[in-house]
């Protein structure tokens, strides 16, 4: 706790009698957008390794985090401390098999261990049961962490594809359904069947062991460098892409993934 109190200070100051006009307005709800962004910056230095990049995202997220709670402090409703002091002792509440006498033998069983532990604090707590599975999934979440999250309460609730095999032919089923209905015309049906299509590759990545958000991340930052590379090689030789053929075009777009891929 004492290595955040200069945060605190610091945010107690902006908000305070003489402090920026900005930063006292804030409410949790302005505050959370400021946040997200952190996190998608944050995600951006973790995915590339950058060491120094990591350090400022992590401060970054932190101390929007305790922006949030300075205002919830400040409307009487909690304190750092409540925050902290629930969050460990529900994990370690949660970890049994660490800090009690609990044995674990798989990754199974340890998943199962942590649900049970869920559903009986939120019994402890007089919260009522989820009617659904899905019912703790947030609606505000990206699609593509939706689509992963929805899919793995489903999976918690018993409902699962045996193998890959199965979970591949289900995408090349949504992409014969997307292609037939292109060839109907139908332009709604064509973006839902499109939308099967990225919900079954969400689950092909979840089958094979990696989280689909960091799979496209990666893909769209390889895309973006090559396009990078032959736009500078097009610079150079004082072409305009608008005006090429599309077999110059390709030409280009192989030597620039030749050039960015070594």
């Amino acid at each position: 706790m004492e290595t955040i109190v200069p945060l605190l200070e610091i945010v107690r100051r902006l908000r305070g009698e003489n402090g920026c006009e900005w930063d006292r307005k804030q409410t949790p709800l302005t505050m959370w957008k400021c946040l997200a962004e952190e996190l998608y910056e944050l995600e951006d230095a973790i995915v590339n390794d950058d060491t120094d990049n990591i350090i400022e995202e992590l401060g970054d997220v932190l101390f929007q985090v305790l922006f949030i709670l300075e205002i919830f402090r400040e409307e009487k409703r909690f304190t750092v401390s409540d925050v902290v002091d629930r969050v460990a002792g529900k994990m370690i509440g949660r970890h049994p098999h660490v800090y009690e006498t609990a044995r674990i033998d798989s990754e199974e069983a340890l998943n199962h261990q942590w649900e049970e532990i869920k559903a009986r604090e939120k019994k402890e707590a007089g919260r009522s049961e989820y009617e659904s599975a899905l019912d703790n999934v947030p609606r505000g979440m990206p699609g593509l962490m939706r689509a992963l999250k929805v899919s793995k309460s489903a999976v918690k609730a018993g409902f699962e594809w045996e193998n890959m095999d199965q979970v591949l032919e289900t995408a090349k089923s949504e992409i014969r359904e997307f292609e037939d209905a292109r060839e109907k015309g139908d332009l709604d049906a064509s973006m839902l069947e499109f939308g099967d299509i990225l919900f079954s590759l969400v689950n092909v990545a979840r089958f094979a062991g990696f989280h689909p958000e960091t799979a496209l991340y990666r893909s769209t930052a390889k895309f973006e460098g090559r396009f990078r590379t032959m736009e500078a090689a097009l610079k150079k030789e004082r072409l305009d892409l608008k005006k090429m053929a599309p077999g110059d075009k390709e030409a280009h777009w192989q030597l620039a993934k030749k050039a960015y891929d070594k």
